[in-house]
């Protein structure tokens, strides 16, 4: 038997020296072709032959990458043309698949891994209007033109958006068609890789939102694939019953289909090992393990499957890091053992909203401190948090960014730069893993829309907001081992007072300690508050400093000499002055 009679392993296309080979499932067809460029996309195609448990292959000599092609599924008087599922490359949604060769990229050495979770700032990003034109989408490669700012600005992760194939030229991605393929209009699978090989130059991690609660639900491909379907839903890879219905279609995954387990779990396991991508996010995993999102409805399947993705991931990647957005705060989503999904992390709607909250406030006296205090806290184990005050959700379809829902009739103005500000230092200095999303550091005031792409004059016009930022995600980071504290897991609030607006905490990490002092109040403040020990404590940040505005007031903001008298159950106290919304922090001299 010559090597070209013995069936090559995998799915897809799968190029080699002399041709290509190619296998699908399609249980219910009785018969299946490929063609494309290599066939001059003959009508009959190259006939491909039935193995076990309903998959088709074939080995087509001379066909090779860049050659476009589809399946030829004949079920009964049906004649259907699929692109294949797993296409690497599409030539769009409505398409052709195209060969890829998936070992070909050069990544010249690229072993950059995940930084550990304390470490990370996380910068969420939607490709194609991060650097585009109008009425022009962007692409990856504008994207990697910005790498330089986000070095700069101190990230350490980008977060994109989905990438993989959608109908249109503009979305924000959670409507994938294909999910194996790299969308066309971004660059395709080299792009991304070239984007994440550039990233990681820049000392950048790159963690990707994949959506496996649904798919499309137009230009799907998937949809009904080898022409079998009941209660004409969505055939073999959907459930065909009431557990197919989403907000966004009846197109959830049959989770309980070894083939569609198979599937979902090779497209994780891609993102991680082709693309060498340092993390995914999952998007709306109440809707995979749930029907209506309302906690009835119960799928199983959906959270055995999220279990077993996880395990596998922390198993074969453990320096991956996995995110859900579930925003039910349900322990059981971060949690290994006792049946719990296994994510590392999930956004935390019970950080965002209450500061947003005190942020928007129109008037001091109704600003909770002790509201605040709860959502600083969170768990016992922060790191098991995302927190943010902007995301693609809060500030799109009638959200508004943080300046603008602040004074919407001045959203450049005082009160708009200080509260924004403000939220975002709360956001670095509050336990969790912090997000921020694209352009929040210049005070993007545009609603979030995939046809709006960000202004980058601002950039420029608020460089000193920009530094603001920079400054911050140093401390957050310790970058100059001034502030270990602000990376540990300890928590603890030193002072409230919801009569005056303010608040402290100290953050711990071991025996490195980082006091952190915030005036919510539209006035100056001098805050007597506890501090976990006497001795002289250096002010490493101040919100008001006039070198980040020349709207802020420049409020003087000094070195604490903490005293060994008792305050507010700590052993020491002290007096901070602190400006009008306005945060500081402090560590030991």
């Amino acid at each position: 038997m010559s090597e070209r009679d013995t069936p090559r392993p995998g799915l897809g296309s799968m190029p080699h020296e002399g041709g290509t080979a190619f296998r699908v499932w399609a249980p219910n067809a009785d018969a299946v072709a490929v063609t494309g460029s290599f066939t001059d996309w003959s009508e009959d195609g190259h006939a491909m032959v039935a193995e076990e448990d309903g998959h088709w292959y074939a080995d087509v000599e001379g066909a090779g990458p860049g050659d476009e092609y589809q399946f030829v599924i004949t079920n009964g008087e049906q004649r259907l043309m699929r692109i294949d599922p797993r296409a690497r490359v599409v030539t769009n949604s409505s398409g052709n698949g195209v060969v890829y060769d998936r070992e070909a990229f050069d990544w010249e050495g690229d072993t950059f891994g995940c930084p550990p979770h304390d470490d990370l700032v996380i910068y969420e990003a939607h490709i194609g209007s991060f650097v585009a034109a109008e009425g022009d989408a962007g692409d990856l490669g504008g994207v990697a033109g910005k790498l330089d700012h986000l070095s700069d600005l101190g990230v350490s992760a980008v977060e994109l958006m989905p990438v993989t194939e959608f109908a249109g030229d503009y979305s924000w991605g959670y409507n994938p068609s294909n999910p194996f393929a790299v969308s066309s209009s971004y660059g395709g699978p080299d792009a991304l890789k070239d984007f994440v090989k550039q990233a990681h130059r820049h000392g950048i991690a790159v963690i990707l939102d994949v959506v496996i609660n649904h798919f499309g639900p137009s230009d799907l491909a998937l949809w009904q694939f080898d022409g079998w379907s009941e209660n004409e839903k969505g055939g073999i890879y959907f459930y065909n019953d009431e557990r197919s219905s989403t907000p966004w279609g009846d197109t959830r995954p049959d989770y309980g289909r070894e083939e569609v387990r198979a599937y979902l779990h090779d497209n994780v396991l891609m993102w991680l090992e082709e693309f060498h991508l340092d993390g995914l996010r999952f998007d709306a995993t109440l809707y995979v393990r749930t029907i209506d999102g309302l906690g009835t409805g119960d799928v199983p399947e959906g959270w055995e499957l999220m279990r077993s993705i996880t395990g596998a991931v922390r198993e074969s990647h453990p320096d991956k890091i996995l995110i859900a957005e579930d925003l039910q705060s349900d322990p059981a989503i971060t949690t290994v053992d006792d049946d719990g999904a296994g994510f590392h992390a999930q956004w935390d709607p019970g950080f965002v909203h209450p500061v947003r909250n005190v942020l928007t406030a129109v008037d001091d006296s109704e600003r909770s401190m002790s509201e605040l205090a709860e959502a600083l806290r969170g768990n016992d184990e922060p790191f098991r948090r995302v927190v943010y005050t902007e995301s693609h959700d809060e500030v799109a379809e009638g959200g508004l960014r943080v300046p603008d829902e602040v004074d919407g009739g001045d959203p450049t103005g005082w009160a708009a730069q200080k509260r924004a500000t403000l939220g975002l230092a709360m956001t670095l200095t509050a336990p969790g893993i912090p997000m921020l999303f694209q352009g929040q550091e210049f005070l993007e005031g545009e609603e979030f829309r995939d046809t709006v792409p960000l202004d980058w004059d601002r950039a420029e016009q608020f460089r000193d907001l920009v530094r603001l930022t920079s400054d911050l995600i140093r401390l957050r980071r310790d970058a100059d081992g001034v502030s270990r504290g602000l990376r540990g897991e300890g928590f603890e609030v030193l002072h409230l007072d919801d009569e005056a607006k303010t608040l402290s905490w100290a953050r711990r990490s071991g025996d490195d300690v980082a006091v952190v002092v915030v005036n919510a109040s539209a006035e100056p403040q001098d805050i007597t508050t506890g501090m976990p020990s006497a001795g002289l404590w250096s002010v490493r940040f101040n919100s008001d400093a006039a070198t980040y505005s020349a709207l802020f007031a420049g409020h003087e903001t000094h070195d604490v000499d903490a005293t060994d008298e008792p305050v507010d159950d700590q052993p020491a106290g002290g007096t901070v002055s602190v400006g009008a919304y306005s945060l500081v922090v402090l560590t030991p001299a």
